[in-house]
């Protein structure tokens, strides 16, 4: 292989790495995907000799797609104001229960901790550059040197904005250890399925949130419900109005959670978040646009 050809396979293979970038940057394996395709479409645009010239493609790649990222970040909260409800990020199926292996984005996702629904919830509540700074140092083990680069800001800056994402994530609670909450989201579908509303209430923390996201495609609350209690009611009654609907525990984003099946579809997708043994947070998908990698 010539040395173009060297080259042009180096940033080829930079394409997963910076999906999984874009992703824990955007909550969406699409939007990642059209971040790393936009860089990548101005990395071919660039003259030969350009491309001759720089040291590194994949830090050029990498810079460049945080940057569309950022750009994406800073537009979003406008376009979350017009989307219908909670926006919450793409629930991710695990690898052997995706839809057309290979041919997806989220085929290129490694699902770990950071990609975990609690994580994403998280990062949400960053800014764009606390979002930036803290993935690539804290997930990816990026210099604050480099991240300056990107940031366009000075390396004690960059590693501020990091800090305070990790602050951010620490006041948000530890994660249970992945075998409690296989146990407890087991629990909750037994008490789901026979409709015990006490069984649900003594397995939800008093000051638990449901947050639901039917992105104005199917029906859903459009407010978190606060709660132990009324989300127990609450649950009890989709149940009771939702006769045929079948319950099945799933890998979610890494992490236990519940899939809600009708008729073969995967209609609902439920992720849960745990403090002290007790469901403190469950965030419900039921956008269809979101559910697409989801088969059963």
């Amino acid at each position: 292989m010539g040395t173009a050809g060297a080259r042009t396979g180096a940033t080829d293979a930079e394409r997963r790495r910076l999906i999984n970038v874009a992703h824990r940057l955007l909550g969406s394996p699409a939007e990642a995907e059209d971040a790393v395709q936009e860089a990548y479409a101005r990395w071919y645009a660039l003259p030969s000799g350009r491309r001759a010239e720089i040291g590194s493609p994949g830090a050029w790649l990498t810079t460049v797609t945080c940057r569309v990222c950022l750009d994406v970040l800073g537009s979003a909260r406008a376009r979350r104001e017009r989307y219908v409800g909670a926006w919450l990020p793409d629930p991710l199926p695990a690898r052997a229960e995706r839809d057309g292996i290979g041919s997806d984005p989220a085929d290129q996702l490694v699902l770990d901790e950071s990609v975990t629904m609690a994580f994403l919830v998280v990062l949400e509540s960053m800014t764009p550059a606390e979002r930036v700074a803290f993935v690539l140092h804290d997930v990816f083990r990026y210099p604050f040197a480099e991240i300056a680069g990107i940031l366009r800001r000075t390396p004690a800056a960059c590693k501020q904005l990091a800090a305070s994402g990790r602050r951010r994530v620490r006041d948000a609670g530890t994660r249970e250890t992945p075998g409690v909450q296989a146990e407890v989201v087991r629990q909750v579908k037994a008490a789901w399925e026979t409709k015990d509303i006490a069984a649900l209430v003594d397995l939800l923390d008093p000051a638990a949130v449901m947050t639901a996201d039917g992105g104005g495609r199917a029906g859903t609350v459009l407010r978190p419900v606060e709660g132990g209690t009324r989300i127990a009611r609450y649950m009890v009654a989709i149940a009771e109005q939702a006769p045929g609907l079948e319950l099945l525990e799933r890998s979610v984003n890494g992490a236990p959670g519940l899939v809600a099946r009708r008729d073969g579809v995967v209609v609902t997708v439920a992720a849960f978040g745990l403090a002290e043994g007790r469901v403190s947070r469950i965030w419900v998908v039921r956008n269809p646009e979101k559910l697409r990698p989801w088969v059963g």
